[in-house]
């Protein structure tokens, strides 16, 4: 089973280089207390490296995408 990342912005990137604000802004993070979940991959880790000091991380275990249903047939008019 994959894992996920789970970064949460908890320091506010004002003040801090633009290629620090530019990659919180690439993690999909836009305001404090934001969560997302991310694949956990070097390219990922690499980014959240580059801002630890900015935000929270926290791993998770994926979990396994449920059966889709089929969509439920129109009734013909």
């Amino acid at each position: 089973m994959a894992t996920l990342l789970r970064v949460t912005l908890v320091r506010s990137p004002i003040g801090y280089p633009g290629n620090q604000k530019r990659t919180v802004q690439a993690l999909g993070l836009r305001k404090m207390r934001q969560s997302v979940e991310l694949p956990d991959n070097p390219a990922v880790r690499g980014m959240v490296e580059r801002v630890i000091h900015l935000v929270e991380v926290q791993e998770i275990a994926a979990e396994k995408p449920a059966a889709e249903k089929p969509a439920a047939e129109k009734p013909e008019v």
